[in-house]
């Protein structure tokens, strides 16, 4: 169950990022008609548009290069506790002992 919801949020997590980046934009670009004006503002709503699919696009993007170097690096902190440190796997002599 630990590792089913570990990767639920992982991969939840570019859609989250997505989501936010278009949030943001929406939230710091305000309407067309207070950025050009009302005469430019039935040209503006494209284009905005076209912004906020980028920004999405864009933060979806950034989220899955997060996910990715999550998930490789929790797996290769995995194999290691699972494989465990190499001097005690070999039966090596640790410093110091004699041999």
């Amino acid at each position: 169950m630990k590792t089913f919801l570990r990767n639920l949020v992982l991969c939840a997590l570019p859609v989250l990022f997505g989501w936010g980046a278009g949030y943001g934009f929406t939230f710091i670009q305000g309407s067309c008609g207070a950025m050009v004006g009302a005469l430019f503002a039935g040209k503006c709503a494209g284009r905005q548009r076209e912004y906020q699919a980028r920004f999405q696009l864009a933060g979806a993007g950034a989220g899955i290069v997060i996910a990715a170097t999550l998930v490789t690096w929790l797996e290769h902190r995995r194999r290691r506790a699972v494989q465990g440190t190499p001097s005690a796997a070999q039966g090596t002599p640790s410093e110091g002992e004699p041999s």
